[in-house]
């Protein structure tokens, strides 16, 4: 039985991580840059955890609880936000989103 490393845990967190980051970059749909962000932030998580595991240290555990505590709440209103958007443009594409360039 193989057992991961810390280097596999870090790729694969900052797989993940470059996946949202194009997310963000190259997607025009709310919920998917939305959830892009969301990516990133589990992406950084999991290279905390990653961390606090082989220092043999609960800091970082501590901080994660903290961290999805404030992504939760994050979820809460940023969908909040995006059904609002939706409900007074009938739309959620980032470039027909423009009021504030009036």
């Amino acid at each position: 039985m193989m057992t991961a490393t810390l280097n596999d845990y870090l790729i694969l967190s900052g797989l993940l991580f470059a996946i949202g980051f194009l997310g963000v970059l190259l997607r025009r749909n709310t919920l998917v840059i939305f959830m892009s962000l969301e990516l990133m932030l589990v992406a950084s998580t999991l290279a905390l955890v990653a961390f606090s595991r082989f220092n043999q240290t609960l800091d970082g555990n501590v901080f994660v609880f903290f961290i999805l505590t404030v992504a939760a709440a994050e979820v809460a209103v940023g969908l909040a936000i995006i059904v609002a958007l939706f409900r007074k443009r009938q739309t959620i594409q980032v470039d027909e989103l423009d009021a504030l360039k009036r």
